[in-house]
């Protein structure tokens, strides 16, 4: 049985005003261009404030506005104008569906608040942004042309060339030789075995990078190391020993078991590391040696600039990416044209609605542009008191623990908001160039119940390695005894987490001779 009801709910809706400026607050300083870029495309009635072309084109199109309504046209009725079907009269719009245009017609385009400037980039404006590219050979190009002074015949120099395009950027072939045959076989119909590679693939080995073409580490390290003892000559009993260690005893060496090495090579402990040294100046990636201008570089724009002036710390925001914007005057003066009319169409009125809604959203989106400004300076400004030791001295232990939620109650932002405005942010210091997340830290409480950051202790952390002895490392265990001793309360397991975090290696394999 169908019954009907009335119910009322009460529900939250972000508006697209608000969804904007979500979007516009998560994107760093080095996007906001790009998308200042495609509202421009999107929205006609938002352009740049180009104050020359303003005042270039203002007195000309006054004059043309007035000689136009002054010199009668001769299709208006006149002598000489032609004769014309008669046309079909549109409707004129009722009065009181009429438009009220005061709120666009009052616009007053002053420059926007949110236009602020750094005096240390000098004039901007008048440098070019495009960031000029050489042009160089990649890495498989470079292969390519010391191929071609290969005498190889035209069979010979196909299934090299499969060869080359199977080598990875770093310059290994990680490629089975059986796949490679099963590739020129099917793909190119070019009949091959392994042994043919495995012959081609020698020449390959002799090319520029040494190295290059290698299947494993050990196979990368042995052609370069034996190259070098080629252009050295006989004598070197280092390099004859570090041959040797990379050919029989690949394992004990990756392991850094010094010990079992002297024994089993019966080698001085001066002589052994010699030989060490000497493997540890090949280079395990031969391909990254040769610049490949194919991957574009990534370049850090700082979104916020910090000086440093007698103690007293001074926040601007970089702004060159952010265009001075306002809203169109060819669209401003189409609604005084609408305004000033006596007859009205209906074609007319969609016309205005159509303007209408794009200057709205020209709007909307200039105050999305200053709203994220502001926000940001807000919770920048709310950082830097947070951390004002820090940013004053650039010491690591004076870093204090902050969260998202400590920086959201003192602006008064939302949790969300903060970590909008703090992802993919960078802010530059006289000290470095930094992520703003990374000041985001949780606290450690120590023995006298002070909380401190955990980017205190990975700093106290890294100085122990940093001055530990080279030949007896400190274990994970040591390392938390030592932190324990200066009053930090952490577990063994916390500062393996800390260690692996700084991309540091366990202590074996920071064992040095």
């Amino acid at each position: 049985m169908l019954k009907q009801k009335l119910n009322q709910k009460l529900l939250q809706k972000l508006s697209p005003q608000q969804i904007q400026l979500m979007k516009l607050l998560q994107i760093p300083t080095a996007s906001l261009e790009q998308r200042v870029k495609e509202e421009m495309e999107v929205n006609p009635a938002l352009e740049e404030n180009n104050f020359e072309d303003e005042n270039e084109n203002e007195p000309y199109g006054d004059s043309d506005r007035s000689n136009a309504e002054d010199t009668p046209t001769t299709e208006a009725g006149g002598e000489d104008a032609p004769e014309k079907e008669p046309e079909e009269l549109e409707p004129e719009i009722d009065p009181r569906e009429e438009i009220d245009l005061e709120v666009y017609l009052d616009t007053d385009d002053d420059i926007a608040g949110y236009k602020l400037r750094d005096n240390s980039y000098g004039d901007l404006d008048d440098e070019n942004k495009t960031i000029p590219i050489a042009v160089v050979d990649t890495f498989h190009e470079h292969l390519m042309q010391q191929l071609g002074m290969v005498g190889l015949s035209e069979h010979e120099a196909l299934v090299a060339t499969q060869l080359i395009g199977s080598i990875d950027d770093d310059g290994y072939l990680r490629r089975e030789l059986e796949a490679v045959v099963d590739d020129l076989s099917f793909s190119q119909n070019i009949p091959t075995n392994t042994n043919e590679l495995e012959y081609l693939l020698k020449i390959i080995h002799s090319f520029e990078p040494a190295g290059v073409g290698a299947r494993s580490l050990q196979e990368c390290l042995l052609l370069q190391i034996r190259r070098k003892s080629y252009k050295e000559g006989a004598g070197n009993t280092a390099l004859e020993l570090a041959e040797e260690i990379l050919e029989n005893n690949f394992d004990e060496f990756a392991k850094k078991h010094y010990e079992k090495l002297k024994k089993s090579l019966s080698a001085s402990n001066d002589l052994l590391r010699d030989a060490v040294e000497e493997i540890l100046k090949l280079n395990p990636k031969p391909g990254n040696t040769y610049v490949n201008n194919s991957k574009p570089e990534h370049y850090v724009i700082p979104d916020f600039l910090v000086n440093n002036n007698n103690g007293k710390l001074e926040l601007s925001l970089n702004s060159r990416n952010a265009p001075d914007l306002r809203i169109s005057d060819t669209y401003k003066d189409m609604l005084k044209e609408y305004s000033v009319s006596k007859k009205k169409t209906k074609k007319q009125k969609e016309a205005v609605l159509f303007i209408k809604q794009k200057i709205d959203s020209a709007k909307w989106f200039i105050d999305a542009i200053k709203q994220r400004q502001q926000t940001m300076l807000k919770t920048m400004n709310a950082i830097l008191d947070y951390q004002y030791d820090y940013f004053v001295t650039g010491d690591d232990v004076k870093l204090r623990p902050m969260i998202l939620k400590d920086i959201a109650e003192i602006t008064g932002l939302d949790i969300s908001t903060v970590s909008r405005v703090s992802n993919s942010k960078y802010v530059q210091t006289e000290f470095g160039t930094f992520k703003l997340k990374s000041f985001f830290s949780e606290s450690l409480q120590t023995d006298s119940g002070e909380e401190v950051s955990t980017r205190e202790v990975k700093k106290i952390l890294s100085d122990l390695i940093e001055k530990e002895n080279k030949r007896k490392p400190l274990s994970d265990q040591k390392l938390t005894e030592a932190l324990v001793g200066r009053g930090y309360n952490i577990a063994r397991r916390t500062v393996a987490k800390y260690r692996e975090q700084m991309n540091i290696p366990v202590a074996r394999l920071r064992k040095q001779l």
